[in-house]
């Protein structure tokens, strides 16, 4: 096999891959629900069946629901530097909480809501409570529907904590100390007092309740869902997963129960936003999951273990609620500061986290260097060519070497004739003589296929890539090009097409037209094969890439450019140092002379 066709093979091989890819990561959409089919909000919003917070098939806990929506609940503010909303003093939820520094578009001010009270769309809470042990009832306890009292507080803000209190009809007296830092964590301290002459005993637990699905971006590199840690194993469910899971006899539910964890923490994940549950590092605790068919009710919780009050005792219980973006300097400092184990593993590195990991890092330590996501991606493209260079310099080095035995190689298809063994024989004879290996220029391509995965991995994923500007209307490298062909980049009194339409396929912004032109100089660094087919496919694969890689992440795109910029100035260089002299020029010239006098046979 000639190094033309293997060149052929290859190219059609990786263009196999990338075209799958790209279905895998913009599948088509999903048919729109049914309008007619009752939605579990609507149950909330009646009140016949509302979110309750409980665990599922556990009666001590069970929550009725509220009887009406939450307009009028009392509840206590809160405002931090990163927060603000507030806690219902009906089941005393943390339900109420926006991202103060995060908009949903780069264009819009309207600020990230995380969480939901009961009443609005997808109600999303974090819940605590006992569950009853010896010597109490279930109405002896709190619950979802119980009214707190503020005891201690105001506006729960960093520094100033706040305490709720319920009296128990039993005497016993709960409290729920609430403090918050400057980013994102809540410090949960539940406590029982026990003024009582006789024993008693509770278990404490936390809930995250999810009803329904949230929006999701149902992209293959995104996990969204559970995610957690149980015995340093990943818990990473999605939302389906959970609702298809085997119905737990503990539980009495579809969902699982990891018992006994110690380290251990539990939550949901969507793109870029998290929560939370950590119980205090150190100590054992029950986490499990589960799905309540019933009012389409995600569930994750963690359970303390049971505890003994004795006559005029107090039991206290820590655990943490993360509410936030999942930041990685801010995830970072909890897992060292913390001693939350292994919690940067809650941003989802993917399968090939051993790059994922240390390129992020690299791309992390460049933006806070330079100040700009844009160049930061550049300089990083500059630093992994820097580090594959020995590489890429032998693989060039060996394609040069096998351009200089072309009319070599042209003696002996003429000497062989139709004798293809004696053709091979001889080709690999005249490789060995020569010192020359032709799949040395394969390993390249195929060590950038998972850098290049993992980079957009990284892009797509990573909270520091969302909004990140770089330079005029590219304001956010985690998006496509904004720029369009339609209105001439910019220039012409129109906006683009919108997003995801057909237009915007075809009328591609500049970043991937620049990327198809690269591609074709480096094409043109050698002359056209000679088979027409392989022609064809050359001459067509860097504007195939350009419309496939259009709707990429802008950031993408800017490393891909730089990637063969760099490429193609590093492969003239060498094959300059090797004595063959690459007539770009002439190779361009050549190119419309063979298609002109294709499309013109007479002339």
């Amino acid at each position: 096999m000639d190094d033309q066709n293997k060149n052929l093979i290859l190219a059609s091989a990786l263009s196999f891959v990338v075209i799958l890819v790209w279905f895998i990561i913009f599948p088509p959409e999903e048919p729109p629900l049914d309008p007619a089919e009752p939605q579990a909000t609507e149950q909330a919003a009646t009140g016949t069946e509302a979110v309750p917070g409980a665990v599922a098939g556990d009666s001590s806990v069970a929550a009725n629901g509220p009887a009406a929506l939450e307009e009028n609940t009392p509840r206590v503010s809160i405002d931090t530097p990163e927060l603000t909303g507030s806690i219902s003093l009906t089941g005393g939820r943390i339900d109420d909480i926006s991202l103060k520094n995060f908009t949903v578009d780069v264009d819009s001010d309207e600020i990230v809501k995380l969480l939901a009270p009961i009443g609005e769309a997808h109600p999303y809470f974090a819940l605590y409570g006992w569950r009853k042990g010896v010597g109490l009832e279930a109405s002896e306890v709190p619950n979802f529907s119980t009214e707190w009292s503020v005891e201690e507080g105001d506006v729960l803000s960093p520094g100033f904590p706040v305490t709720l209190r319920w009296d128990s009809p039993s005497g016993l007296i709960f409290r729920r100390l609430i403090s918050v830092d400057e980013k994102f964590l809540f410090t949960v301290d539940q406590s029982v007092e026990n003024p009582t002459e006789q024993s008693r005993s509770a278990q404490p637990y936390a809930i995250i309740a999810r009803q329904g699905l949230p929006e999701l971006e149902n992209f293959f590199v995104i996990h969204e869902g559970v995610v957690g840690q149980h015995g340093g194993e990943l818990i990473l469910e999605d939302y389906d997963n959970v609702a298809d899971m085997d119905v737990n006899p503990q539980l009495k539910a579809p969902g699982e129960v990891f018992p006994a964890v110690t380290d251990g923490w539990v939550g949901f994940t969507d793109h870029y936003w998290m929560t939370n549950l950590i119980p205090e590092p150190g100590q054992t605790a029950e986490l499990s999951v589960t799905y309540r068919q019933s009012d389409d009710t995600y569930q994750t919780r963690i359970f303390h273990p049971m505890e003994e009050i004795a006559p005029g005792a107090t039991m206290t219980t820590r655990s943490y609620f993360f509410a936030g973006s999942k930041e990685w300097q801010v995830i970072k400092d909890y897992q060292d500061n913390r001693n939350f184990k292994d919690f940067v593993n809650t941003i989802d590195w993917g399968w090939f986290f051993f790059l994922t990991k240390p390129i992020f890092l690299a791309l992390h330590f460049l933006n806070g260097l330079i100040g700009n996501m844009g160049w930061a991606i550049i300089a990083l493209t500059f630093l992994i060519k820097a580090i594959l260079f020995p590489l890429a310099y032998k693989s060039q080095v060996s394609m040069a070497k096998m351009k200089a035995l072309q009319p070599q190689m042209e003696k002996l298809k003429e000497k062989a004739g139709d004798d293809r063994s004696k053709l091979q024989q001889e080709t690999m004879a005249l490789y060995k003589k020569e010192k020359v290996n032709p799949a040395a220029g394969c390993l390249p391509i195929i060590l950038q296929i998972p850098i290049f995965f993992s980079l957009y991995k990284v892009i797509f994923v990573t909270e520091e890539l969302r909004q990140a500007a770089w330079f005029g209307p590219f304001r956010d490298l985690s998006r496509p090009d904004p720029t369009s062909l339609y209105n001439l980049f910019g220039a012409l009194p129109w906006g683009p097409p919108e997003p995801g339409s057909i237009m915007a396929l075809v009328f591609i912004g500049i970043l991937p037209l620049l990327l198809g032109i690269s591609m074709w100089l480096q094409q043109k660094l050698n002359p056209a094969p000679t088979d027409p087919t392989q022609q064809m496919i050359f001459a067509w694969m860097p504007w195939v890439f350009m419309f496939m890689l259009g709707g990429f992440a802008s950031g993408l795109v800017v490393y891909w450019i730089t990637n063969n910029t760099i490429t193609f100035t590093q492969q003239y260089i060498i094959m300059r140092m090797q004595g063959f002299k690459p007539d770009v020029f002439g190779n361009i010239k050549s190119g419309f002379s063979k298609k002109a006098k294709a499309e013109n046979p007479k002339k």
